[in-house]
């Protein structure tokens, strides 16, 4: 692994991209045009990355049933990626060859599935029998003998891989950004996740009847924020929450930032149990337990983890927490227990049966798969009579189960491909000085990663977005040479 993540390849990169950062940052060797001209770019990355984040998080939550939404996030992040051509071509030509390789492999996975076939190939690739059956049915003369792709729905294929525009303009604009740009995008990230909150609060209080943006699933009392599926919601604030707690603090707040962090935390936890979703209420303990052998870990160097003279700002804190907590507990008794009670009743819904039929149907496009994108249409091919429920099955609820489906084995093997690399990445973040920046890109990585197995988060722009900014913080700050890429924290 050493060699497809090269140190001097970073090197290439603080030459290129970073260089003239850790120039400004340290004073040395720069006139005031030139410090005019660093400020003015470095302006310009931070918008580039607000917008992508914002418009992500604001319209991008409600999958791919709102290709209008969906279709201004890709144009907003086309737009931020038209100002920052020389950070798209520093990104393929400095970047580890491992990332750029998986990156790129990302890209061709739904693009060689768009690419016409003659029909001695496609019409012997599996699971194409009942194609071309049909066509030779109902179509006109000649067109069972047409050149068709690899994908059985070549227009949500197509849909799938503009669906990384998005993702791949943060991560590309991200990784020539500033060490300060990078952090302070990551907390506007969990003060979206606080705007969430805010926007639940009605949602819940009202039984869904105020302030929902998504309302073709109905769910009374439920947190949905800006998504349409409260899962997504509450990963999403599952991974605002690792960023709260392992960031470093903004220097302008330095002085208050741990009340405001542990009030942060509070409110982000309170907002995932109201989202009744049993994973994200789960795997919130991930970023606690962090949170918590960070500063045992590290004791001796949080005796100022609540100075002197600033313990009416705690009380203070402590004092809005508990009136948020007595507000939502007296307006609405049951919401807690409602959440907590859902521990109990299993697995009720028809997702182990989807499961089951889902890996006929993989089975079936093996090893080529179906294309991506295309699960809603093929799954109704194999969904066993006995399984079948009011609802259509429009995802596997298990996203390693539809990949296995949409993109066979080249899928698998990316998938796993992607796993490996952030676990050496984060293995070797533990010797870097900003390892807790890594870590908490990390941690929403692993977060995302065991949320598939029962769900789809990433079939949707907003966490697309947040899981590209994840990968950011690791790659960037996994390395013990970030100082000299990124310049001295700030």
């Amino acid at each position: 692994m050493l060699a497809i993540f090269p140190l001097r390849r970073e090197s290439a990169c603080a030459t290129r991209g970073h260089g003239r950062i850790g120039k400004q940052q340290a004073g040395v060797g720069m006139t005031r045009n030139d410090a005019v001209l660093a400020a003015r770019a470095n302006r310009s990355t931070f918008i580039a990355l607000l917008a992508i984040l914002v418009f992500a998080i604001a319209l991008g939550g409600g999958g791919s049933k709102y290709g209008l939404a969906n279709l201004m996030v890709q144009l907003a992040a086309l737009v931020a990626l038209s100002f920052h051509r020389k950070a798209f071509l520093a990104f393929w030509s400095d970047t580890p060859l491992a990332l750029r390789t998986l990156v790129l492999l990302t890209l061709l996975v739904p693009l060689i599935q768009i690419i016409p076939l003659p029909p001695a190939i496609w019409t012997a690739l599996p699971g194409r029998e009942l194609v071309a059956q049909s066509l030779s049915l109902v179509a006109e003369d000649g067109a069972a003998n047409a050149w068709y792709p690899a994908s059985l729905d070549p227009i949500r294929t197509l849909l799938a891989l503009t669906g990384l525009i998005a993702p791949l303009a943060l991560l590309v604009i991200g990784f020539s950004s500033r060490r300060s740009t990078l952090i302070t995008i990551g907390w506007i990230a969990v003060a979206l996740g606080l705007a969430n909150f805010l926007l639940g609060v009605p949602q819940v209080l009202s039984n869904s009847e105020t302030g929902v943006l998504y309302p073709e699933n109905p769910m009374p009392g439920i947190l949905f924020g800006t998504f349409a599926n409260r899962n997504s919601t509450g990963l999403f604030l599952v991974g605002v929450l690792a960023l709260a707690t392992l960031l470093p603090a903004p220097e302008r707040v330095n002085h208050i930032a741990p009340m405001l962090r542990f009030v942060t935390c509070v409110l982000l936890v309170l907002a995932i149990v109201l989202t009744r979703s049993r994973t994200a209420i789960v795997l919130a303990l991930i970023p606690l337990a962090i949170a918590g052998f960070r500063i045992f870990a590290g004791r001796s160097r949080y005796h100022h983890f609540m100075p002197r003279g600033h313990h009416w700002i705690w009380i203070a804190g402590a004092g809005v927490v508990v009136t948020l907590f007595a507000a939502i507990l007296i307006s609405s008794p049951g919401r807690m227990g409602m959440a907590l009670e859902r521990f109990d009743k299993g697995i009720e819904d028809a997702r182990i049966y989807i499961w089951d039929d889902s890996t006929y149907a993989a089975e079936r496009y093996w090893p080529v798969g179906s294309g991506m994108g295309t699960f809603s249409e093929v799954f109704q091919v194999d969904e066993s009579l006995e399984n079948m429920t009011v609802r259509r099955a429009g995802r596997a609820h298990n996203d390693y189960l539809e990949v296995a489906i949409e993109a066979g084995l080249p899928g698998l093997a990316l998938v796993a491909a992607w796993l490996v690399t952030i676990g050496w990445l984060s293995w070797r973040a533990r010797r870097s000085p900003d390892r807790w920046i890594a870590w908490a890109g990390a941690t929403v990585l692993l977060c995302i990663a065991l949320q598939s197995i029962t769900d789809y988060p990433l079939r949707n722009q907003a966490l697309l977005v947040i899981a590209s900014l994840a990968l950011v913080l690791l790659v960037r700050f996994s390395s013990s040479r970030e100082t000299e890429m990124g310049g001295q924290s700030t």
